[in-house]
């Protein structure tokens, strides 16, 4: 499966290879909760909250008002990994350069994440993963790697 995923603002456009939308995340009000929307923005799918700052940072990915996943930034700088922890399987997002991100699901290869930067400053994640590890909430993914190193990226 590939996917981009596109940063504009507040919000992010996730589509397919050939550009056809698949989902959207949209800002929540004020704080920092993003919610992954169907194609036709009806249907909020999982909601993504940032839980730690710029030092530590942290997101919590919500399905049904439960706890989905856990994810913590285990380091910013030497080794650049996100962490996520579900009840029934583990996601590393592994880096040596903050831009290209290897996946692993329960320590085998999955996918990658590829970030590129755009004209307007923006970032793009392109993510190919393979589809028995594809789900709804892969696009959240690329948020949380935006939130936690688009600034250090710039």
């Amino acid at each position: 499966m590939e996917l981009k995923v596109t940063g504009k603002g507040n919000k992010y456009i996730a589509s397919d290879r050939s550009g056809k939308l698949l989902y959207s995340v949209k800002k929540k009000g004020f704080g920092s909760r993003y919610n992954l929307m169907d194609a036709n923005s009806y249907y909020n799918l999982y909601t993504l909250v940032q839980t730690g700052d710029s030092k530590k940072p942290g997101f919590t990915i919500i399905l049904n008002d439960n706890v989905f996943l856990s994810m913590e930034c285990t380091s910013l700088f030497l080794d650049p990994t996100i962490l996520a922890r579900g009840k029934e399987f583990t996601f590393e997002l592994k880096s040596k350069d903050r831009k290209e991100f290897v996946i692993f699901r329960n320590k085998e290869r999955v996918g990658v994440i590829h970030t590129l930067s755009a004209v307007n400053g923006e970032f793009q994640y392109d993510i190919e993963i393979d589809n028995t590890a594809f789900d709804d909430y892969i696009p959240l993914f690329a948020v949380a790697i935006d939130k936690a190193f688009g600034e250090m990226n710039k």
